[in-house]
Formats: C-alpha cells, sequence, structure tokens
C-alpha cells in the first residue's frame, strides 16, 4: 500500500479536468438524496419519519455516488446518469447496503469505537459489488473485511489528512463539500484499487 499522500496525489491527478463532473455528480446527489427529506421534515411531518423513509428508499444512490468515482479513478468516462446505476440492480445494492449500516449501527450501540472500526471494514463493499455482478450481502461485506484485515488505520489516517478539507466546507456554509467529497471518494478508490491488487496477489500466491 501507498502512504497518504500518494492517494490524496492520485486522487487530484485522477480529477484533474474531472472536477467539474465530481462537484456536479455531488451536487445532484445531495439534491436527490438529502434535500427532499429535509423539506418533508421542516414542513412537518418528521413524525411519520417520512425524511427516514426517503433515505432507506435510495439507499442505491449512495452506492452510485461512491462507485462513480470509481470510474473517475479508472479514467473511464462517466455519466451523470451512472449515479441511479443502483435501482437496475435495486435488492442486490439495497439489501447489501442496508446490511452494511445495519452492522454498523449495531457495533456503534455497543461502543464507538468497534462501531467506527467494523465502519471501515465494510467500506469496499460498494467497490466489490460493481467488480462482483453476482455477489451480494454477507459474501460482499466479508470480502471487504477480508481486504480491510491490516488496513483500517490506513484508511482511517487517510480521512483524518483531510480534517482541514472538512472544516472549511463547514465554513463555507457546506459548498466545500461539494469539493471534498469527489477528492476523498476518488482517494478511496484508489486505495481499493491498491487493496484489490493485493488481494489477488495473495490469492494466486495462496493458490501456489
Amino acid at each position: 500500500m501507498e502512504s497518504i499522500k500518494v492517494y490524496k496525489d492520485r486522487a487530484i491527478e485522477s480529477l484533474s479536468g474531472n472536477w467539474a463532473k465530481g462537484t456536479i455528480a455531488t451536487l445532484v446527489f445531495v439534491l436527490v438524496f438529502y434535500v427532499p427529506a429535509f423539506v418533508v421534515d421542516i414542513a412537518g411531518s418528521s413524525e411519520a419519519n417520512v425524511g427516514n423513509l426517503w433515505y432507506l428508499i435510495l439507499l442505491p444512490l449512495t452506492w452510485g455516488f461512491t462507485v462513480f468515482f470509481l470510474d473517475i479513478a479508472r479514467g473511464e468516462a462517466t455519466s451523470y446518469g451512472q449515479l441511479f446505476d443502483g435501482f437496475k440492480e435495486y435488492g442486490r445494492i439495497f439489501t447489501t447496503t442496508f446490511l452494511v449500516g445495519l452492522y454498523t449501527v449495531l457495533w456503534t450501540l455497543l461502543l464507538i469505537v468497534p462501531g467506527v472500526i467494523k465502519q471501515y471494514s465494510y467500506m469496499m463493499t460498494p467497490y466489490i459489488l460493481k467488480d462482483n455482478p453476482d455477489m451480494k450481502n454477507n459474501e460482499a461485506i466479508e470480502k471487504s473485511m477480508k481486504m480491510m484485515e491490516g488496513h483500517k488505520m490506513d484508511l482511517f489516517m487517510l480521512d483524518l489528512s483531510l480534517i482541514g478539507w472538512a472544516i472549511l466546507s463547514i465554513l463555507t456554509l457546506g459548498i466545500g463539500f461539494l469539493f471534498l467529497y469527489p477528492y476523498q471518494l476518488t482517494a478511496h478508490a484508489h486505495f481499493y484499487e491498491d487493496l484489490k491488487k493485493e488481494q489477488e496477489g495473495y490469492d494466486v500466491a495462496m493458490a501456489e
């Protein structure tokens, strides 16, 4: 695995010429995923948990948003329609994403630190779903856990190094997140690419 600086540099290189795509994709995601639920709750329907139901239904959108930046990291052509690709395989993407969230919440209820650790264990799941169309649910989650063995702290430190961006994003009333999310998710995608190569090398060695 490479250093934090290398992954951040790779992300910036991949986003060179693609910042507009990344920021617009982020804006579309925010407008579709967050804004309707927020408006409904402000209108006084929070008792019915309409907002939470909206988030639940649109879980595949979070997957599409994440893997959008995997294509950018790979230098592949992208379109904003890809954000909604998860709805083409709604059952597979929804159930796996839901299980990731459920397991994370249950571990967090136990203790905060185990919850954070598990969150990072599961973080490669969206990419695994994309690269393995026949894989779903616990199989994909367990593969993510295997890939992240010994690397959870590496990814955590990568995210921690972006704390300055996060503070700046808050100070700009959230506008900075339109740039932070593409930066972070593209760095995550490059991290996954190296994990994948490492795992494939390990599997070949074990087969021999």
